[in-house]
């Protein structure tokens, strides 16, 4: 890992922005829209900040706005952060979303449990944080914002969410802490280790990389971040919080659970499993890759038959990430470009999945498909945006997440035909599920109760016009994005010692060239 240390403060500068606004809008006078305006304020101004920096970094550099300060001295932490490719898109997958999120969810509180100063500052909350675990190089204090993160997210959903709210923010308590205390006991481990072996504790990713871990030690430190990981992505089997978490949160808040915060466990695999326990990640490899076969065909035929559109997105979600932990552990320059590519595609895709379906349910009080009908004709513009939503999660040729999959799945092929046909399965099922949700919703005559829907709003409108549009444009130019991924993804596979496979050509038996 290489990278110098940057003048400019610039990861801490956008980490906080969010965090102080936070608070000031918490601060500020209740009962106008003062609270709301703030935050979507404060909001833009990260995400311009981000533009910034991704202007300014240099692909194949290495990680970039290094900060690095010592912390806890007695056990080797540091405040330490910096951005490569990866940490680069998922930082400005956070700081898109919130903001369309926070215009989406404009009367979103109104019902809540508690104000709706505190909606808004947790969201803020949770991009800070976020943006603090992807830019994270120590791996002590990823914990601590890997922790942390579950705190606002908590509260959207147990003080905003449905009638079972309470239910599902508790379940996806316990299961997050669950795969937290294993992370805590590796952690624990890594200070051992590197007491012994680099000279004093220490949890700084590059001196964690030249440490070498004899194979049984590296093995269960490994299962324990994994597993943690496994749980956040989400990975059958441990992915049962979701659909509960999904179906019962606001919409705005179910963007940031799934098109965010899940992506924290997979970014987990590549930038500290691949890294730091790269025998243990070939050892484990045959296995996470059944689990991600399982979840792509799980996810897709349990969204199948759902008739709750939000847990049926969840579902779809599982079937997502099942593909995105393929192609990390394909161990392929494919297989994890297009994984690392497919963690910022699913966030757009599914974020306007859920925004827009956000929307309909909104109007009609309902989460039942079989209570609707016909909307397409009452309200066109709005059965349009979940018609390119919908094609998009389903990887039509054309848009974003199709470039992904494609590549997660050449990428596999190469190393497991086996898997890879299986998982092509996932996407026929994706166009069952997708398109069985649209037909049942949108087309057809309108039915009595649908007949009076409004269509968009303007604000609904220039919430989800960013979405589609990075879903129509990466659909057809992806190489921009491609190109900031690529030299991590080279950089991984080379720490892990894995190559692609050589292609192999048949032999002319005639001896001819």
């Amino acid at each position: 890992m290489s990278g110098s240390v940057t003048t400019i403060p610039w990861l801490t500068i956008l980490g906080l922005l969010p965090l102080l606004g936070a608070v000031a809008v918490v601060l500020v006078p209740r009962g106008s829209e003062l609270p709301k305006q703030l935050a979507f304020g404060v909001s833009l101004v990260a995400f311009a900040v981000s533009v910034v920096m991704a202007v300014q970094f240099e692909a194949g550099a290495g990680y970039q706005f290094v900060e690095m300060h010592s912390w806890i001295e007695a056990f080797g932490a540091h405040y330490a952060v910096g951005l490569d490719g990866l940490g680069l898109v998922l930082v400005l997958l956070t700081t898109i979303l919130t903001p369309v999120v926070i215009l989406a969810s404009w009367n979103d509180a109104e019902a809540g449990r508690w104000s709706v100063s505190s909606f808004f500052a947790w969201m803020l909350a949770l991009e800070g944080l976020a943006i603090g675990t992807f830019a994270a190089t120590d791996v002590f204090l990823f914990y601590v914002f890997f922790e942390a993160t579950l705190i606002p997210i908590y509260f959207l959903i147990g003080g905003f969410g449905g009638t079972r709210r309470s239910y599902a923010a508790v379940k996806f308590l316990l299961y997050s802490l669950f795969g937290g205390l294993l992370m805590l006991a590796s952690v624990v481990g890594l200070y051992v280790v590197s007491a012994d072996s680099a000279g004093g504790p220490t949890y700084l990713l590059e001196d964690l990389m030249a440490i070498s871990i004899d194979t049984s030690t590296g093995r269960w430190l490994f299962l324990g971040f994994f597993v943690a990981f496994a749980v956040k992505a989400p990975l059958w089997p441990v992915h049962t919080w979701l659909p509960e978490a999904a179906s019962e949160a606001t919409p705005g808040t179910s963007v940031l659970l799934v098109s965010i915060l899940d992506k924290i466990g997979t970014f987990g695999m590549m930038r500290f499993c691949l890294n730091i326990f790269p025998e243990a990640s070939r050892w484990a490899t045959p296995v996470v890759i059944a689990l991600a076969v399982i979840s792509v065909l799980y996810g897709a035929l349990l969204a199948i038959g759902q008739n709750d559109i939000r847990r049926l997105i969840a579902y779809t979600s599982v079937s997502h990430f099942g593909f995105i932990v393929l192609g990390i552990f394909a161990m392929t320059s494919q297989g994890q470009a297009g994984s690392a590519l497919y963690m910022f595609n699913h966030g757009l895709s599914t974020a306007a999945l859920f925004l827009v379906t956000g929307f309909l349910i909104s109007r009609r009080g309902s989460k039942m498909i079989s209570d609707y009908g016909g909307v397409e004709k009452v309200a066109p513009v709005l059965a349009g945006t979940f018609l390119v939503a919908g094609l998009s999660s389903l990887s039509l040729p054309g848009l974003s997440p199709f470039v992904s999959e494609f590549l997660v799945l050449a990428g596999t092929f190469t190393v497991s035909v086996t898997a890879a046909v299986l998982a092509t399965f996932g996407i026929v099922l994706a166009a069952v599920y997708i398109l069985y949700m649209y037909q049942r919703t949108m087309t057809g005559p309108a039915r009595e109760s649908t007949r009076d829907l409004p269509d968009l709003r303007p604000r609904e409108v220039v919430a989800l016009a960013p979405l589609l549009a990075l879903i129509v444009v990466l659909g057809f130019f992806p190489q921009p994005a491609l190109d900031v991924i690529n030299p991590t993804v080279d950089s991984l596979l080379e720490e892990v010692g894995a190559t692609d496979p050589e292609p192999t050509v048949a032999s002319d038996p005639e001896g001819s060239p």
